[in-house]
């Protein structure tokens, strides 16, 4: 079992810069993808940067270039640095991880409760 605690939302102006944290606790053989994605109201959850154990990165187009994922293995910790920041980036952002409990069993989702980020016009 992964507990995912998320922190670092809030409000800001649009140009503006945000840090989301969220730290895994529990017990568990290995994380292999921590990750962060979004929902807006009405809207469904899309993924918005994901990072692997072996520190590969992938980015929502709308968000290359204005955000950067960033993990502390030892710490089993993934940042989101959020920078240049729009309107349309609100939404509540919930943390993500694949874990495994062994090394023999299969890889499970895991979800944060969520933090809200509201862009200011």
């Amino acid at each position: 079992q992964v507990q995912l605690v998320e922190s670092g939302g809030g409000l800001v102006q649009a140009g503006g810069s945000l840090r989301l944290s969220c730290a895994a606790s529990g017990s568990f053989f290995s994380i292999n993808v921590m990750g962060w994605y979004r929902q807006a109201p009405g809207k469904q959850r899309e993924l918005v940067a994901t990072s692997t154990s072996d520190d590969s990165t992938n980015y929502a187009d709308s968000v290359k270039g204005r955000f950067t994922i960033s993990r502390d293995n030892a710490k089993n910790t993934v940042y989101l640095q959020m920078n240049s920041l729009k309107p349309e980036d609100t939404a509540v952002y919930f943390c993500h991880a694949k874990s495994r409990t062994t090394a023999y069993t299969p890889l499970y989702n895991y979800w944060g409760q969520g933090t809200q980020v509201t862009v200011s016009s």
